[in-house]
């Protein structure tokens, strides 16, 4: 039972370096240029309503928002489908008028059939799945068809079957279960809000790798607009700070200088709010820091639970974006956050595990997997 544990384990962490890794370093670049802009705007030295704004917003922000077709990239090098299909598919699921009408969600229908509304940009798990599909279907119609006829119908019938699939399957299953999660979120917060900062700053970090967090923020951003203020956002907060934490604790055990660098820059990555770098690069690579941002996120989302901290604009929260949450119990969400960060750091560098060794291993099976 441990064996087959373990090799479960290895097959995961071997999708995340061959899927997510190459996509890295110009996340962590992204969300640097995404936090000198936050910046430049908290300070009032640019206005987010300018034409200059809107030019280097879409300069930083590309990366994320396109990331599904980053990942189809990868994604079809990893699972041996075509790759300009997998790209296609992709570009359906980030089509301009079908994002507009998901982003103002509303369900569509597709003969008959619903297709809950979905936000597909900066989301990493629907692509996965479905250019994972896209490799059995390539391989089935490359059997079944003509010759004559493979190379125009087998690009025809793989777009259709995995698009459909990502659009009424694999986009909205995720859907229904952070609308699920969200929900419960608001049921848990009229509990305890203590009890809220507990779950959801140990949960959050986990939800942003299959983009269940989107339910959570479009909560926050209704709340901001019906209410004038929102509770959800001040308990993400947490385990943002605890990503950062963890990851400088693994910089200072890693001996790699390489490895290092990604560890700080993707750090700085993460105190502007853009926590995949750090958390694909750095902490879910490794496994245990993980564990450690999940522990010291809940610890931290104590504090930010009794704090009653409230959101006043809407902004995720981040080293820059704090301001937003200025007024009651402001500075004991702040607090929390310190502590995840601390908490997070401590509990990772005293954990039995060298970071350099097991990248190496992760390597290792990354290439064996190529080889194969």
């Amino acid at each position: 039972m441990r064996e087959g544990k373990k090799k479960i384990s290895d097959i995961l962490i071997e999708g995340i370096a061959d899927i997510i890794l190459p996509t890295i370093h110009l996340l962590t670049a992204s969300g640097i240029m995404k936090g000198i802009l936050a910046i430049l705007v908290a300070v009032h030295i640019l206005e987010d309503t300018s034409e200059t704004y809107m030019v280097l917003n879409a300069i930083a922000d590309s990366a994320f928002y396109f990331l599904p077709v980053l990942l189809a990239v990868t994604s079809a090098k990893k699972f041996k489908a075509s790759t300009f299909t997998a790209v296609t598919v992709a570009g359906i699921m980030l089509y301009p008028t079908l994002t507009a009408v998901m982003e103002a969600g509303q369900d569509l229908h597709f003969l008959g059939i619903p297709m809950k509304s979905v936000i597909y940009h900066s989301s990493v798990i629907p692509i996965i799945l479905t250019v994972a599909l896209l490799h059995y279907v390539e391989k089935f119609f490359d059997r079944v068809l003509p010759e004559i006829l493979r190379n125009s119908l087998t690009p025809f019938f793989s777009v259709l079957i995995a698009a459909l699939a990502a659009l009424l399957v694999f986009g909205p299953v995720g859907g229904f279960i952070g609308d699920g999660l969200a929900a419960g979120y608001g049921w848990v917060y009229a509990l305890s809000p203590v009890l809220a900062g507990v779950i959801l700053g140990a949960a959050v970090q986990p939800m942003v790798i299959f983009g269940f967090h989107w339910s959570l923020i479009i909560i926050g951003m209704n709340n901001l607009a019906v209410n004038g203020y929102d509770t959800v956002l001040p308990l993400i907060g947490p385990g943002v700070f605890a990503q950062v934490g963890a990851a400088m604790a693994v910089f200072v055990k890693s001996r790699d200088k390489g490895f290092r660098t990604t560890c700080v820059s993707a750090s700085l990555s993460a105190l502007f709010g853009v926590t995949e770098p750090v958390m694909f690069g750095v902490n879910l690579l490794l496994k245990k820091p993980m564990i450690a941002v999940i522990v010291s996120g809940a610890a931290g989302g104590v504090l930010a639970g009794l704090s009653g901290a409230r959101a006043m604009a809407f902004g995720l929260p981040c080293l820059v974006t704090l301001p937003i949450f200025l007024g009651e119990g402001f500075l004991m969400l702040v607090a929390g956050c310190a502590l995840s960060l601390v908490l997070a750091f401590i509990i990772t560098y005293f954990m039995k595990f060298d970071p350099d060794v097991m990248r190496a291993e992760i390597n290792e099976m990354s290439n064996k997997s190529k080889e194969e």
